[in-house]
């Protein structure tokens, strides 16, 4: 495969500067456009439509996996946000750690792993008691400072 990138949880590819970036793969379990409450047009266009617990790539494809689920499980199914960022399942943690080792299980050795959390309902340090490893670093950014980025390399896994 010529792609070196997985992004797992694409959404809208909001955090991408080049959104059509020619060196990754952008998968989401969505596929779907709608119109947010503010007018705006909102799509979610994957090159591949795949759940983060089961992804449809073999081990040892990517070189960099960037892992940007869905935070918030107390949201109204159409809502903003909801449609803006998904919604977890009440099966969270679970499918949290499925989706963590689905994503080391496709990735290169020594390869990377961006994690990025909001923890506006569940705190940083419970995804990773959830995850049962710790990240090399990580930064706070956003409001509040309650977005982490977090990165794991395979080989510390």
């Amino acid at each position: 495969m010529d792609k070196l990138i997985l992004d797992a949880c694409c959404g809208s590819r909001m955090m991408w500067f080049d959104k059509q970036n020619p060196l990754a793969v952008f998968m989401d379990i969505r596929d779907e456009e709608c119109t947010l409450c503010d007018g705006r047009n909102l799509e979610v266009h994957p090159d591949v439509v795949g759940d983060f617990r089961n992804i449809p790539f073999e081990d040892a494809t990517f070189r960099l996996v960037v892992f940007d689920p869905p935070h918030l499980v107390r949201l109204g199914a159409n809502s903003y946000t909801a449609h803006k960022y998904g919604k977890l399942f009440p099966s969270w943690e679970t499918d949290l750690k499925q989706g963590f080792n689905e994503c080391m299980r496709v990735l290169k050795p020594e390869g990377v792993l961006i994690f990025k959390w909001n923890e506006t309902q569940i705190p940083v340090s419970h995804i990773i008691e959830t995850f049962g490893v710790n990240p090399l670093f990580g930064h706070k950014s956003g409001k509040n400072s309650k977005t982490q980025w977090m990165c794991f390399l395979k080989s510390t896994y």
